[in-house]
């Protein structure tokens, strides 16, 4: 069965605050990707898991 079948899920892990540049502390999603996820389809989620929110993470890492 192929990943790309299977519905994109939040990335949500329940820490939810907006930090002073207003990523959220535990997805790294901001307040309108937060409030549209639901309205977003599969590609727009797609991209935001794969690509935006682990550059982010890096960021935030300090890498």
């Amino acid at each position: 069965m192929s990943n790309l079948n299977l519905p994109i899920l939040s990335p949500c892990i329940g820490i939810c605050y907006l930090d002073a540049q207003g990523y959220c502390e535990g997805c790294h999603r901001t307040g309108d990707e937060i409030a549209r996820w639901i309205s977003y389809d599969d590609a727009q989620r797609r991209y935001i898991m794969e690509q935006l929110l682990p550059a982010r993470e890096l960021v935030r890492a300090g890498q």
